[in-house]
């Protein structure tokens, strides 16, 4: 049974909220180079200080509300699967649901991360959260919170998103550095990337689980 978080986490998430939403809608209105700290932090009704125990730049905090929660709800949705279900799939239909959804924010948002390289390099740099999450969903899966195994895979899973959105999101004219320029080529259907980033993975995840086959 989860126990429901008190009142002081309440209020840290719900500051974290503030600043997130504060910094995205600062950043459409007024573009993302014109949004300082300082800003972010009066529209929350925070102080800089605050701001700077949340986030480490308004580019993070940025990205942080288009991809708000999303590493929870990759591992929620793992969870939530069948145990019969393949953990490979489970996990590999998991991200691909999560990280080819816009959200709330939309096209917009996405549109506003992707044209900027410092926002890209945050974007990429955040598929890093999905480990912790991810490692805990795994291990209860694999019913063995104590082995490697768990976070060995789920470290291998975000390494993959990674790769795979550095493919979708790649410069125009510089397909060899994703941090590189401001306009972005989409290459090929995240999905589809996606899996194809995942499918190496599924021996390991059948391995872990002690299956023969898929």
């Amino acid at each position: 049974m989860t126990t429901p978080p008190g009142l002081r986490e309440r209020k840290k998430q719900a500051t974290r909220e503030a600043l997130r939403e504060a910094a995205l809608r600062l950043a459409i209105e007024h573009g993302p180079d014109r949004v300082r700290v300082e800003d972010i932090a009066e529209a929350a009704g925070v102080s800089p200080r605050t701001y700077n125990n949340y986030f480490a730049s308004r580019e993070q905090a940025i990205v942080s509300a288009v991809t708000a929660d999303r590493e929870a709800r990759v591992a929620a949705a793992v969870t939530a699967r069948p145990a019969d279900v393949r953990l490979a799939d489970a996990v590999t239909d998991a991200v691909v649901e999560q990280y080819t959804d816009p959200g709330a924010r939309g096209r917009e948002a996405l549109l506003l991360v992707t044209t900027r390289p410092a926002l890209r390099d945050a974007f990429l740099d955040a598929t890093a959260g999905v480990e912790p999450p991810l490692t805990a969903a795994i291990a209860a899966r694999l019913d063995d919170a104590s082995a490697p195994t768990a976070r060995v895979l789920a470290a291998s899973t975000a390494a993959a998103i990674r790769i795979a959105l550095e493919g979708w999101l790649r410069p125009a004219g510089d397909a060899a550095s994703p941090g590189a320029g401001g306009l972005v080529v989409a290459a090929g259907s995240p999905a589809g990337l996606l899996r194809a980033a995942l499918a190496p993975l599924a021996p390991a995840f059948d391995a872990a689980e002690g299956r023969v086959g898929p």
